[in-house]
Protein backbone atom coordinates (compact mmCIF):
# COMPACT_ATOMS: atom_id res chain seq x y z
CA UNK A 1 0.00 0.00 0.00
CA UNK A 2 3.09 2.71 0.92
CA UNK A 3 4.48 1.95 -2.59
CA UNK A 4 1.03 2.88 -4.22
CA UNK A 5 0.74 5.93 -2.06
CA UNK A 6 4.43 7.54 -3.40
CA UNK A 7 3.58 6.58 -6.61
CA UNK A 8 -0.14 8.28 -6.82
CA UNK A 9 1.42 10.95 -4.74
CA UNK A 10 4.09 11.32 -7.09
CA UNK A 11 2.08 11.15 -10.10
CA UNK A 12 0.12 13.97 -8.62
CA UNK A 13 2.96 16.37 -7.81
CA UNK A 14 3.86 16.41 -11.10
CA UNK A 15 0.45 17.59 -12.43
CA UNK A 16 -0.04 21.12 -12.65
CA UNK A 17 -2.13 22.79 -9.88
CA UNK A 18 -5.43 23.74 -10.56
CA UNK A 19 -5.58 20.03 -12.45
CA UNK A 20 -8.48 17.84 -11.99
CA UNK A 21 -7.99 14.01 -12.03
CA UNK A 22 -9.87 11.17 -11.90
CA UNK A 23 -9.30 7.73 -9.49
CA UNK A 24 -9.29 5.45 -12.71
CA UNK A 25 -6.14 7.82 -13.71
CA UNK A 26 -4.26 5.02 -11.59
CA UNK A 27 -6.14 1.74 -12.05
CA UNK A 28 -2.59 0.30 -13.67
CA UNK A 29 -1.14 0.62 -10.27
CA UNK A 30 -3.12 -1.61 -8.24
CA UNK A 31 -6.85 -2.21 -7.60
CA UNK A 32 -9.73 -0.22 -7.24
CA UNK A 33 -10.08 -0.25 -3.51
CA UNK A 34 -6.47 0.22 -2.96
CA UNK A 35 -6.63 3.47 -4.96
CA UNK A 36 -9.48 4.85 -3.17
CA UNK A 37 -8.05 4.31 -0.25
CA UNK A 38 -4.67 6.38 -1.24
CA UNK A 39 -7.08 9.36 -2.59
CA UNK A 40 -9.32 9.20 0.74
CA UNK A 41 -6.00 9.47 3.06
CA UNK A 42 -4.46 12.15 0.20
CA UNK A 43 -7.47 14.24 0.73
CA UNK A 44 -7.77 13.94 4.45
CA UNK A 45 -3.75 15.08 4.54
CA UNK A 46 -4.92 17.72 2.19
CA UNK A 47 -2.93 17.63 -0.37
CA UNK A 48 -6.08 16.94 -2.79
CA UNK A 49 -9.64 17.70 -2.45
CA UNK A 50 -12.75 15.46 -3.77
CA UNK A 51 -14.71 16.87 -5.97
CA UNK A 52 -17.75 13.69 -6.39
CA UNK A 53 -17.08 10.40 -6.58
CA UNK A 54 -13.57 9.61 -8.56
CA UNK A 55 -13.28 12.71 -9.23
CA UNK A 56 -10.27 14.79 -7.47
CA UNK A 57 -8.91 18.01 -7.37
CA UNK A 58 -4.80 19.08 -7.23
CA UNK A 59 -5.34 22.45 -5.94
CA UNK A 60 -3.75 26.05 -6.34
CA UNK A 61 -3.44 27.38 -2.72
CA UNK A 62 -3.34 30.91 -2.08
CA UNK A 63 -1.77 31.78 1.16
CA UNK A 64 -4.95 34.75 1.93
CA UNK A 65 -8.04 32.64 0.57
CA UNK A 66 -6.82 29.01 0.93
CA UNK A 67 -7.95 26.71 -2.04
CA UNK A 68 -8.21 28.42 -5.26
CA UNK A 69 -10.68 26.62 -7.53
CA UNK A 70 -10.93 26.31 -11.32
CA UNK A 71 -14.28 27.64 -12.65
CA UNK A 72 -17.22 25.65 -12.74
CA UNK A 73 -16.90 25.91 -16.74
CA UNK A 74 -12.81 24.52 -16.78
CA UNK A 75 -14.30 21.48 -14.46
CA UNK A 76 -17.05 20.29 -16.53
CA UNK A 77 -15.03 20.89 -19.38
CA UNK A 78 -12.10 18.49 -17.78
CA UNK A 79 -15.16 15.68 -16.86
CA UNK A 80 -16.52 16.19 -20.42
CA UNK A 81 -13.10 15.14 -21.65
CA UNK A 82 -12.18 12.59 -19.90
CA UNK A 83 -15.80 10.63 -20.73
CA UNK A 84 -15.77 11.98 -24.21
CA UNK A 85 -19.24 12.94 -23.15
CA UNK A 86 -21.02 16.71 -24.62
CA UNK A 87 -22.32 19.10 -22.62
CA UNK A 88 -25.09 21.23 -23.01
CA UNK A 89 -25.05 24.84 -20.46
CA UNK A 90 -28.62 25.72 -19.41
CA UNK A 91 -30.42 28.13 -17.01
CA UNK A 92 -28.41 31.16 -15.09
CA UNK A 93 -25.07 29.73 -16.52
CA UNK A 94 -26.25 30.30 -20.02
CA UNK A 95 -27.63 33.83 -19.11
CA UNK A 96 -24.31 34.68 -17.31
CA UNK A 97 -22.17 33.32 -20.79
CA UNK A 98 -24.11 35.37 -23.08
CA UNK A 99 -24.05 38.64 -20.59
CA UNK A 100 -27.61 38.90 -20.04
CA UNK A 101 -26.71 38.13 -16.31
CA UNK A 102 -24.21 39.27 -13.85
CA UNK A 103 -25.39 36.18 -11.13
CA UNK A 104 -22.73 34.11 -10.61
CA UNK A 105 -24.93 31.12 -10.40
CA UNK A 106 -24.05 28.75 -7.34
CA UNK A 107 -25.92 25.69 -9.07
CA UNK A 108 -25.19 25.14 -12.35
CA UNK A 109 -26.81 22.59 -14.60
CA UNK A 110 -25.02 20.36 -17.51
CA UNK A 111 -27.02 18.11 -19.52
CA UNK A 112 -24.98 15.34 -20.98
CA UNK A 113 -24.70 12.18 -22.54
CA UNK A 114 -21.99 11.23 -19.63
CA UNK A 115 -22.48 9.94 -16.17
CA UNK A 116 -25.18 12.07 -14.27
CA UNK A 117 -23.69 12.94 -11.05
CA UNK A 118 -22.96 16.44 -8.64
CA UNK A 119 -19.75 18.01 -8.36
CA UNK A 120 -19.00 20.40 -5.52
CA UNK A 121 -16.55 23.48 -5.98
CA UNK A 122 -15.61 25.14 -2.91
CA UNK A 123 -18.38 25.29 -0.12
CA UNK A 124 -21.49 26.56 -1.85
CA UNK A 125 -21.07 25.73 -5.59
CA UNK A 126 -22.33 22.76 -7.01
CA UNK A 127 -22.32 21.72 -11.13
CA UNK A 128 -25.19 19.01 -11.67
CA UNK A 129 -24.81 16.47 -14.91
CA UNK A 130 -27.98 15.30 -16.05
CA UNK A 131 -28.92 12.88 -18.55
CA UNK A 132 -30.61 14.13 -21.19
CA UNK A 133 -32.11 13.29 -24.56
CA UNK A 134 -30.58 13.18 -28.28
CA UNK A 135 -32.14 15.91 -29.70
CA UNK A 136 -30.76 18.46 -27.13
CA UNK A 137 -27.61 17.08 -27.84
CA UNK A 138 -27.90 17.69 -31.58
CA UNK A 139 -27.46 21.63 -31.16
CA UNK A 140 -24.51 22.56 -33.33
CA UNK A 141 -23.72 26.33 -32.61
CA UNK A 142 -21.70 27.23 -29.13
CA UNK A 143 -23.85 30.23 -29.24
CA UNK A 144 -27.13 29.85 -30.67
CA UNK A 145 -27.06 26.63 -27.97
CA UNK A 146 -26.64 29.31 -25.00
CA UNK A 147 -28.98 31.35 -26.53
CA UNK A 148 -31.71 28.10 -27.04
CA UNK A 149 -31.33 27.77 -22.91
CA UNK A 150 -30.89 31.44 -21.85
CA UNK A 151 -34.16 32.07 -23.57
CA UNK A 152 -35.97 29.20 -21.72
CA UNK A 153 -34.96 30.50 -18.22
CA UNK A 154 -35.66 33.87 -19.35
CA UNK A 155 -39.44 32.30 -20.41
CA UNK A 156 -41.70 32.92 -23.10
CA UNK A 157 -42.30 36.73 -23.52
CA UNK A 158 -40.63 37.95 -20.77
CA UNK A 159 -36.98 38.55 -22.60
CA UNK A 160 -36.67 42.50 -23.00
CA UNK A 161 -35.40 45.03 -25.68
CA UNK A 162 -32.01 45.17 -24.19
CA UNK A 163 -31.59 41.22 -23.85
CA UNK A 164 -32.72 40.63 -27.33
CA UNK A 165 -30.41 43.01 -28.49
CA UNK A 166 -27.14 41.28 -26.33
CA UNK A 167 -28.54 38.24 -27.77
CA UNK A 168 -28.14 39.56 -31.68
CA UNK A 169 -25.10 40.74 -30.86
CA UNK A 170 -23.83 37.87 -29.62
CA UNK A 171 -25.11 35.55 -32.44
CA UNK A 172 -22.85 37.86 -34.51
CA UNK A 173 -20.38 35.16 -34.18
CA UNK A 174 -22.32 32.16 -34.99
CA UNK A 175 -22.75 30.74 -38.08
CA UNK A 176 -26.01 31.08 -40.19
CA UNK A 177 -26.20 27.51 -41.08
CA UNK A 178 -25.65 26.66 -37.01
CA UNK A 179 -28.56 28.86 -36.36
CA UNK A 180 -30.88 27.61 -38.82
CA UNK A 181 -29.95 24.04 -37.43
CA UNK A 182 -30.43 25.30 -34.15
CA UNK A 183 -33.92 26.57 -34.52
CA UNK A 184 -35.43 23.57 -35.90
CA UNK A 185 -34.63 21.97 -32.44
CA UNK A 186 -36.05 24.79 -30.01
CA UNK A 187 -39.29 25.43 -29.27
CA UNK A 188 -41.12 27.44 -31.48
CA UNK A 189 -41.07 30.54 -29.77
CA UNK A 190 -37.37 30.44 -29.23
CA UNK A 191 -37.30 29.55 -33.24
CA UNK A 192 -38.94 32.47 -34.43
CA UNK A 193 -36.60 34.62 -32.16
CA UNK A 194 -33.65 32.84 -33.58
CA UNK A 195 -34.35 33.50 -37.23
CA UNK A 196 -35.63 36.38 -36.84
CA UNK A 197 -32.68 37.70 -34.95
CA UNK A 198 -30.22 35.34 -37.46
CA UNK A 199 -32.48 37.82 -40.89
CA UNK A 200 -31.70 40.60 -39.33
CA UNK A 201 -28.42 40.48 -38.62
CA UNK A 202 -27.81 39.02 -42.33
CA UNK A 203 -29.40 42.61 -43.24
CA UNK A 204 -27.13 44.44 -41.34
CA UNK A 205 -23.98 42.77 -42.56
CA UNK A 206 -24.88 42.99 -46.27
CA UNK A 207 -25.63 46.75 -45.87
CA UNK A 208 -22.00 47.05 -44.40
CA UNK A 209 -20.74 45.02 -47.30
CA UNK A 210 -22.45 47.02 -49.71
CA UNK A 211 -21.28 50.30 -47.96
CA UNK A 212 -17.23 48.88 -48.55
CA UNK A 213 -17.79 48.42 -52.18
Amino acid sequence: MQSIHKQIEDIIKRKRRGNVFFASDFKSLGSGDAIRQVLSRLCKEDFIVRLSNGIYLYPKISKHIGIIYPSIEEIAKAIARKEKARLIPTGVFALNKLGLSTQVPMKVVFLTDGAPRVVKVGKKATVHFKKTVAKYLAFKGSISTLVVFALKEIGKGNATETELQKIKEALINETPENITHDAVLAPEWIAEILLKLKKSETSITKSAAKEQD
